[in-house]
C-alpha cells in the first residue's frame, strides 16, 4: 500500500490524539479514584474518631466515677476528693496553684521567666504530686490525693500570705497543710500538722512521696539534659548525680537537709527543716525517641521521718520553685547555691574564681551596660589583663628558647644520637644561659582553671538565658546562622558561627606562632598545633555562644598582644646579649637541677660501662 505524505501526516495526528486521550483518560480516572477513596478515607476516619471521642468520654467518665468510688471507700470518714478545684496564690514573682485533692502545690508558674516557645517557665504541672499515706479508719488507709483538703481564705500577715488546706473527720481529728507565701520570693514554707499523730501513723512512720516530672524549659532539650542532675544537701555538703542516658537509684541518711531536681537554669527543691530519718530518690530519663514528651527526666522522692511517741505533730518543710539564680539562692544559706554549678569535680576548686572574680566583674558591667555580649567583651579584657604576667612571661620564654636554637642545633651536631649527652649538655646551656625551658609551659598551664572557670561559668550562669548580641539570640545557647538536613558526628545538625571565629582565630594564633617559632623537628608536633583548633569546631558547636563569643575576642586580644609584644617589647638581640652575658656568670644550680644532673650522670656511666664491655666482648672474639 502506498501512502502520500498528506496520508502519513493525518494518520501521526490520530495516533498522538489517541495516546492523548488515553492518557487524559486515564489520568482522570485516577483522579477520580483518588478522590473516592479520599472521601471514603475520610468518612472512615471521621466515624473512627468519632467512635474514638465516644469511647475516650465514656473512659474517662468511668474512670473518674472509679476513682471517686476508690477515694470513697479508702477516706472512711473523711471526705474524699471528687472534682479537683485549684485554688491561686500569687506574689511579685510567682503564681501558685494549689489542689484540694491532698493540698499542695500542683504548679508553679514564674511570672518574671518565659520557656523556649514564649509561653511562662511553670514547674511542676503535669505529673506532679506530693502525697502521703495515712490512717482513716480501722484497717483502712488513704493516700492524701484521695482526700478533700478544704482551703481557707488567704490571711495576710505582714508582707506574708498565709493559706490552710484542712481535711478532718467528724469526730474532730484532722491533718492540717499550712502554706506561706512571702513577698517576691520562690520560697514557700510548709507545715504538715497531724491533731494526733499516732492515729494517723503507723508506728509513727511519715513517708512523703514527691513525684515530679521536668518539663523541657529551653530551646535544646538534649542540652537541657546534659546539663540536669538530682542534687541534693547531705552533711553538710552539696553533692549531685547526673541525670545519665536512662536514669538511676540513690538513697540518702539521716543528715539530709534538702533533695531538688536541678534543670539547666530552674530547680524544684524540697528542704526538710529538721532533717530526714531516711531518704531515697529514683529518676528515669526520656530516651530520644521519646523526645517528643518535651521532658528533661522524671523523679519519684521519698522522705522518711519518724514522728513515734509524738502527740500533736508538725513537720516543717519548704519548698522551692524557682530560677538557678547564685544571688538568690545565696540568701537562703542552706546550700542551694551549690545548684549553680560554677565548678565541680577535679575542677572543683574553680568556682572559687568564678564567685570572688568572674562573678563580681560580670556583674559590675552588668549592672552599667545593657548589652551582655560587650560585657562579655569587657570581662575577657580584664581576665587578659589580669594574666598578662603569664602572657608575658610565656612569650619571653619563648623568645630565649628562640635565641638559643643555634647553640641548641650546634649541640645536636656534636652529639648525634647519644641522647644522654645531648640532655645533659643542653640542661647546662639553659643554666649557663639563665633560662627555664618549663618557663613558657608553666603560665599555659596555670590558664587551665581559668578556661574551665569560664566554662563552668558561662554554662550556669542565668543572665545570659535571652539575651541576644550580634547574630544570637540567646547567648545561654549555641548561635545557629544554618540548619544542616542532615547530622554530622561529633557536630551536629547546626552551624554556629561564633564557633567558625571561634576557630579561625585559633588557627591564626597556630600559624602565627609557627612563623615566629623555629621548625620542630619531630613532623607530629609540627602538625599538632593545628590539631586544637580543628577540635574546637566540633566541641564547641554546640556550647552556649556567650562561651564562643568569649574565647573569639580572648583569641583576637592574643593576636594583638603576641603581635605587640614580640615587635615592640620583646627584643630577640637584647634577649641574646643578656644570654651572653648570663653565661660569663657562674652558674647556681637549685637542688632540683643538682639531683637531675646526678642521675643523669648516673645513666651516662651506667651506658658507659655497658658499651665497654661489648666492646671488649666484640674484642675477645
Amino acid at each position: 500500500m502506498n501512502f502520500d505524505r498528506n496520508t502519513i501526516i493525518g494518520f501521526v495526528l490520530m495516533m498522538l490524539l489517541l495516546f492523548g486521550y488515553i492518557f487524559y483518560s486515564n489520568k482522570q480516572g485516577l483522579a477520580v479514584q483518588k478522590e473516592k477513596k479520599r472521601l471514603e478515607d475520610s468518612a472512615a476516619q471521621a466515624q473512627a474518631s468519632k467512635k474514638k471521642i465516644v469511647d475516650t468520654v465514656q473512659f474517662k467518665k468511668d474512670s473518674a466515677q472509679q476513682e471517686i468510688k476508690n477515694n470513697q471507700q479508702a477516706a472512711a470518714g473523711f471526705a474524699p476528693a471528687t472534682t479537683e478545684q485549684i485554688t491561686v496564690v500569687e506574689n511579685e514573682v510567682m503564681k501558685i496553684g494549689f489542689t484540694n485533692k491532698g493540698g499542695y502545690p500542683k504548679y508553679v508558674e514564674l511570672k518574671n521567666f518565659n520557656r523556649y516557645d514564649s509561653t511562662k517557665v511553670t514547674l511542676g504541672g503535669e505529673g506532679h504530686g506530693i502525697t502521703y499515706q495515712v490512717v482513716t479508719g480501722v484497717n483502712q488507709s488513704a493516700n492524701t490525693s484521695q482526700l478533700n483538703f478544704v482551703p481557707s481564705a488567704v490571711e495576710k500577715k505582714g508582707d506574708d500570705q498565709v493559706i490552710r488546706f484542712k481535711a478532718a473527720d467528724s469526730t474532730g481529728k484532722f491533718i492540717e497543710h499550712i502554706f506561706t507565701v512571702k513577698k517576691s520570693d520562690y520560697l514557700i514554707n510548709w507545715d504538715i500538722k497531724f491533731s494526733n499523730a499516732a492515729q494517723f501513723l503507723t508506728q509513727g512512720l511519715l513517708n512523703i512521696n514527691w513525684d515530679i516530672v521536668a518539663h523541657q524549659q529551653e530551646r535544646e532539650l538534649k542540652y537541657e539534659k546534659s546539663q540536669s542532675n538530682i542534687a541534693h544537701f547531705e552533711n553538710g555538703s552539696y553533692d549531685f548525680s547526673a541525670a545519665g542516658t536512662t536514669g538511676d537509684t540513690k538513697k540518702f541518711g539521716d543528715k539530709t537537709k534538702w533533695i531538688g531536681i536541678k534543670q539547666q537554669f530552674f530547680n524544684t527543691t524540697i528542704l526538710a527543716v529538721n532533717n530526714v530519718s531516711s531518704a531515697e530518690t529514683k529518676w528515669t530519663v526520656p530516651t530520644e525517641q521519646q523526645d517528643s514528651l518535651k521532658q528533661v527526666l522524671t523523679a519519684n522522692t521519698i522522705f522518711r521521718f519518724n514522728l513515734g511517741g509524738v502527740s500533736e505533730a508538725t513537720v516543717p518543710l519548704q519548698m522551692y520553685y524557682g530560677p538557678n539564680d547564685y544571688h538568690i539562692l545565696k540568701t537562703y544559706e542552706n546550700g542551694m547555691s551549690s545548684h549553680v554549678q560554677l565548678g565541680y569535680g577535679i575542677f572543683a576548686f574553680v568556682k572559687y574564681i568564678n564567685r570572688w572574680v568572674v562573678m563580681p566583674v560580670f556583674d559590675f558591667f552588668k549592672n552599667h551596660i545593657g548589652s551582655i555580649g560587650i560585657v562579655i567583651m569587657l570581662l575577657t579584657f580584664i581576665i587578659r589583663l589580669i594574666i598578662s604576667p603569664l602572657t608575658y612571661t610565656s612569650y619571653l620564654s619563648g623568645a630565649k628558647m628562640r635565641v638559643l636554637r643555634p647553640d641548641i642545633e650546634e649541640l645536636k651536631k656534636k652529639y648525634g644520637d647519644d641522647q644522654q649527652a645531648m640532655s645533659m649538655e643542653q640542661m647546662k646551656l639553659f643554666r649557663s644561659a639563665g633560662v627555664n625551658p618549663l618557663a613558657g609551659c608553666i603560665p599555659a598551664v596555670l590558664q587551665i582553671p581559668i578556661f574551665f572557670a569560664l566554662y563552668s561559668f558561662f554554662n550556669a550562669n542565668l543572665a545570659l538565658r535571652g539575651e541576644s548580641f550580634l547574630w544570637s539570640h540567646d547567648l545561654s545557647a549555641f548561635d545557629s546562622i544554618a540548619h544542616l538536613p542532615f547530622k554530622i558526628p561529633f557536630y551536629g545538625d547546626h552551624v554556629s558561627l561564633f564557633t567558625i571565629t571561634a576557630t579561625i582565630t585559633s588557627f591564626l594564633i597556630s600559624m602565627y606562632n609557627m612563623q615566629t617559632t623555629p621548625t620542630q623537628d619531630n613532623p607530629v608536633m609540627k602538625y599538632m598545633i593545628y590539631f586544637f583548633p580543628i577540635m574546637l569546631l566540633f566541641f564547641f558547636n554546640s556550647l552556649p555562644s556567650a562561651l564562643t563569643w568569649y574565647y573569639t575576642v580572648s583569641n583576637l586580644v592574643t593576636l594583638g598582644l603576641q603581635f605587640v609584644i614580640q615587635k615592640f617589647i620583646i627584643s630577640d638581640e637584647k634577649i641574646h646579649a643578656k644570654i651572653q652575658e648570663n653565661k660569663k656568670k657562674p652558674a647556681s644550680k637549685s637542688k632540683w637541677q643538682e639531683k637531675l644532673e646526678q642521675i643523669q650522670n648516673a645513666n651516662q656511666q651506667s651506658s658507659q660501662k655497658v658499651k665497654d664491655m661489648q666492646n671488649k666482648a666484640q674484642g675477645k672474639k
